[in-house]
């Protein structure tokens, strides 16, 4: 195999001859800066290709509820930022990609394949292995599922992609281009088949954000570029007093809200994220010093999330909210972003798991037990109490959480979110610093709850049957 590689202005380049076909030139480039999809060898995406008239179809595998529709890849719009999961189709998180069909509608002449995808972390590098087809081969299975080789049943293998850098998360834009120079055509094909896979296992998130897929007939017009229509960027940029943390507030895509951000949501997060870093410190730990907290448009009913060294603001939640519960769901999605237990497994594939309950009741018990106490906000009451198990996640973990803490270890939070962080989260840890289990504890906690309302309830029966 002929490799080589070339760098350049926030980009490098990878092109190389697979050896199944000595003709085939498959060209990658990755790069972090702007503008969108602007490479030095791979083509810009286009608007009038073959693929924009395609019948695309999920053949085996889920599109993720957060990511747009199939037609985002072949609608000639492009994302406009590194993390638009609306305008990007990829498959369900925690699955191992899947594969897709286009249907050309027609055999044509196909003179180049690109597929392009953007994303901060690992969900930007493309892994997939393409195949393609006339139809008319006796046999032919236009939708084999996984489990089948495309191969057995009329396919043809055509490359092989995997942008994967041998160092780093490949965050920013990539671009695949496939040619064949000396035939001038790949072939003359109509439908073409993307097995995809994930780029990584050692979280739910490895699916890549797929922004475009083109195909260029040879026959057929002269490419358009798809133009990408960037908004005038509203950021507001601070530091910690100390100057050791650095935050950027993103309203770009609701700029109506940078007064509320900048006037009450600043001095939140100026305060409480050194505050929640001495909270959970672990040996050699740093927390990141930067962050980004960004109003979108594209969530959905999610009214908050974070990732690495961002977090996500729903802009229509919020709009609701900013009286109510929206400070709170930002300290609770700092904690998220200072507890980074997806370290642990990116150091060790083998790391221990730490179970989504504890992960979410962590947050949550600082939220509504350190932050906010005085709204109540994570009580059990009698309308919660058939739901009140210690692995019940957010309010009500949080909720036993901060009685284990008050009643047999001040520090549990501490050591516990410390051995998640290190991948050593075991059940046993509990029963070593408390002396009872992690089931006893939760009876415990849950029948004191019990014995509670019923106590009040019976008060309140008193008072109510006494004379007036």
């Amino acid at each position: 195999m002929n490799i080589r590689t070339l760098l350049f202005a926030g980009a490098s380049m990878l092109v190389f001859e697979p050896v199944s076909n000595a003709e085939l030139k498959v060209s990658t480039e990755q790069r972090t800066g702007a503008p969108a999809f602007r490479f030095a060898t791979v083509p810009e995406p286009a608007n009038n290709d073959a693929a924009s008239q395609a019948k695309f179809t999920i053949v085996d595998g889920e599109g993720d509820p957060n990511g747009g529709e199939l037609a985002v890849l072949h609608d000639g719009r492009l994302p406009t930022g590194e993390d638009q999961p609306a305008e990007n189709f990829f498959f369900r998180a925690g699955s191992d990609g899947g594969r897709l069909s286009l249907d050309l509608g027609r055999a044509i002449a196909v003179k180049q394949v690109s597929t392009y995808s953007w994303h901060t972390a690992t969900r930007a590098p493309q892994v997939y292995k393409l195949f393609a087809s006339d139809g008319a081969t006796d046999g032919f299975v236009a939708a084999p599922k996984r489990g089948t080789d495309p191969e057995s049943c009329g396919w043809k293998r055509i490359a092989s992609v995997d942008t994967r850098p041998k160092e780093g998360d490949g965050s920013g834009q990539h671009g695949v281009a496939l040619t064949d120079p000396a035939a001038g055509i790949l072939g003359t094909y109509r439908y073409l088949l993307f097995d995809i896979s994930r780029t990584e296992d050692r979280d739910q998130f490895g699916n890549t954000f797929y922004s475009e897929i083109d195909v260029i007939d040879s026959n057929g017009p002269t490419p358009t570029v798809a133009t990408v229509t960037n908004r005038e960027p509203v950021l507001k940029p601070f530091t910690t007093t100390e100057g050791k943390y650095h935050f950027t507030i993103d309203a770009t895509e609701a700029p109506d809200l940078m007064e509320w951000a900048d006037a009450n949501l600043r001095p939140v997060v100026q305060e409480w994220y050194p505050k929640l870093v001495a909270m959970l410190p672990s040996d050699g730990f740093e927390a990141t010093t930067n962050v980004t907290l960004k109003f979108r448009n594209d969530m959905g009913r999610t009214p908050a999330s974070a990732g690495g060294g961002r977090i996500n603001m729903n802009s229509g939640w919020f709009r609701r909210e900013l009286t109510r519960e929206a400070l709170g769901s930002v300290v609770h999605e700092m904690v998220h972003v200072v507890q980074s237990y997806g370290r642990a497994r990116r150091n060790n594939p083998q790391a221990a798991r730490t179970p989504g309950w504890l992960t979410e009741g962590i947050p949550d018990y600082i939220r509504w037990f350190l932050y906010e106490p005085e709204t109540k906000g994570a009580e059990i009451t009698e309308r919660n109490l058939s739901r009140a198990k210690y692995d019940a996640s957010y309010r009500i973990t949080g909720n036993f959480l901060n009685w284990v803490t008050e009643r047999h270890d001040r520090e549990l939070v501490r050591k516990l979110n410390a051995a998640a962080r290190e991948g050593k989260y075991a059940e046993q840890l509990w029963k070593d610093w408390t002396g009872k289990t992690l089931q006893e504890l939760g009876d415990e906690w849950r029948q004191g709850h019990e014995a509670r309302l019923a106590k009040d309830k019976l008060k309140a029966a008193e008072r109510d049957s006494s004379p007036k």
